[in-house]
């Protein structure tokens, strides 16, 4: 099963994590959270208080928020 970034294109932060990701070879699915009312709801579902990203999912548990301690926050408001 492919892990779960949570991210927007606008953040720096994502773009690096993707990096990554791609880089050590691991799959993963992507969801702009800012674009995808129903990724930004899932998102919110998982995260407690502020919410930033990149967020990065395995089955369903926050593996990894935020890049090296670094985030962006999420804007949008809950659909």
């Amino acid at each position: 099963m492919p892990l779960e970034l949570y991210g927007t294109p606008a953040c720096p932060y994502t773009a690096e994590i993707r990096s990554d990701l791609e880089w050590e070879g691991r799959p993963y699915v992507e969801y702009d959270v800012e674009a995808d009312a129903a990724a930004r709801e899932r998102l919110f579902a998982l995260v407690e208080g502020a919410v930033s990203v990149p967020v990065l999912v395995d089955e369903g548990r926050i593996v990894e928020m935020g890049w090296r301690g670094q985030g962006c926050y999420v804007t949008a408001r809950r659909s």
